[in-house]
């Protein structure tokens, strides 16, 4: 079977018979010592037999592991190559567009799928040469697959808008009602109504609810009154629900809290299963994040080709001594700094908070006095010195609404668009099925 289209991506059209010229030296020399052999052409690159099975092999055995049934053989091996061509088809755009992982990246995420198995990345290597599997090209795999996710979000997110009219619509839907809504921390004390009960019966449970809410009010302490008298599943925990969003509470309760302060109790409210007393142990406004922020600055000085890493450890020292002797740091920064965006603002990079920067120049921000310099570290962009000028707590809560309801429509998108541009690279692709 055939499939051909006549549009690859950065490359001359590769007609069969020119496909089969190009590849015939390599895959006669190839099948003079193995089986192997070409199942499929997808624009200037080959797709092995050999390639396919492994790839079957490692979900089968990726089901095994998870005790799942496997698929019929057939219909397996049309899902795999399926996606062997769409996966080369990503690589190739990948290659065009100089995206890479570097090793860092790549250590990075072994470590975390290792850690996700409760093993370090030497047992995790170990585990993989246990069950027979190359480590070599498990890490290709893993690499490929951080790639293909990259050019995916580079690719696929640039053709994603998300206006500000959607932005405020989410905001005023229940889903964004209830990110920003006011949190309680509450306890309950319910004395039961049984289902169908009669006048009296609700009277009396009314009669007592009274009596407890006096209780309260006369100073009892809620916990042990919870404790002794309430029919609620969280009794035995003084009553105690935790943390409830406004909008994730019945309208009766969410209507009669909103007048209390920390510590009040509400009167008794009726409700389908009886009387309910709540109690405010705290609150927290919806809209309200205080987040620690620090004002840095920094110098980073990168190994090149011309300037080895002993070299530019040697020169970052040499900066250091510079400042020590009270040379201006915006000045060095904006001469020395290989970071061209905050090496032209004398080094700054504004307001930081946690999270944003990489974890070893966060540690050492952390530490470091407003108005001193650290001393020379290293991440993997190189060498960093860095000035904390000042720390502030600031309310992000508004612009994090804003932000987490922006990323939420962006994922919608994405989602629904990925499918739309795999659709549209695999049909610009020449693809041929031996």
């Amino acid at each position: 079977m055939t499939i051909k289209c006549m549009r690859p991506f950065g490359a001359k059209l590769i007609k069969p018979a020119l496909a089969a010229i190009a590849l015939s030296a390599s895959v006669s020399a190839f099948a003079a010592t193995s089986l192997d052999r070409v199942i499929a052409i997808v624009n200037d690159d080959i797709i092995m037999q050999s390639e396919l099975e492994a790839r079957e092999n490692m979900i089968l055995r990726r089901l095994a592991r998870s005790n799942s049934a496997q698929p019929p053989a057939e219909a397996l091996r049309k899902q795999v190559l399926n996606r062997l061509i769409i996966d080369r088809v990503q690589m190739q755009l990948a290659d065009e567009r100089g995206i890479r992982v570097s090793d860092n990246e790549l250590n990075a995420a072994l470590n975390r799928i290792a850690g996700q198995s409760g093993l370090s990345l030497a047992q995790f290597r170990e585990t993989l040469i246990a069950e027979g599997q190359d480590y070599a090209k498990v890490r290709n795999q893993i690499r490929q697959e951080l790639l293909i996710n990259e050019t995916q979000r580079q690719l696929v997110n640039s053709r994603i808008n998300v206006s500000q009219q959607e932005i405020d619509n989410f905001l005023s839907s229940d889903q964004g009602k209830l990110a920003a809504s006011q949190s309680y921390n509450l306890s309950l004390i319910l004395v039961a109504v049984p289902p169908q009960a009669d006048a009296t019966t609700i009277q009396q449970a009314a009669e007592t609810a009274a009596e407890i809410s006096a209780e309260l009010q006369n100073g009892a302490d809620f916990a042990e009154l919870a404790l002794e008298r309430s029919a609620g599943n969280n009794a035995l925990k003084g009553g105690q629900l935790g943390w409830k969003k406004a909008a994730e509470l019945p309208p009766a309760f969410a209507q009669a809290l909103q007048s209390l302060e920390k510590g009040q109790v509400t009167a008794p409210i009726r409700t389908p299963n009886g009387f309910h007393i709540l109690k405010v142990n705290d609150t927290q406004q919806g809209n309200v994040q205080m987040v620690d922020q620090t004002e840095v600055r920094h110098i980073l000085l990168k190994p090149t080709e011309i300037r080895s890493k002993a070299q530019t450890l040697r020169e970052i020292k040499s900066l250091y001594n510079r400042l020590a002797l009270g040379e201006p740091f915006a000045e060095l920064a904006k001469e020395f700094s290989d970071d061209p965006g905050s090496g032209a603002e004398g080094g700054a990079l504004g307001w930081a908070q946690p999270g944003q920067m990489v974890p070893e120049f966060e540690e050492v921000m952390r530490k470091t006095p407003i108005g001193e310099v650290s001393i020379p570290f290293e991440t993997r962009f190189g060498w960093h010195i860095l000035q904390v000028t000042d720390r502030r707590q600031q309310d992000l809560g508004e612009e994090m609404l804003i932000n987490q309801a922006r990323a939420s429509i962006r994922e919608r998108k994405f989602n629904e668009e990925l499918q739309n541009w795999l659709r549209e690279i695999r049909a610009k692709a020449y693809i041929e099925l031996k």
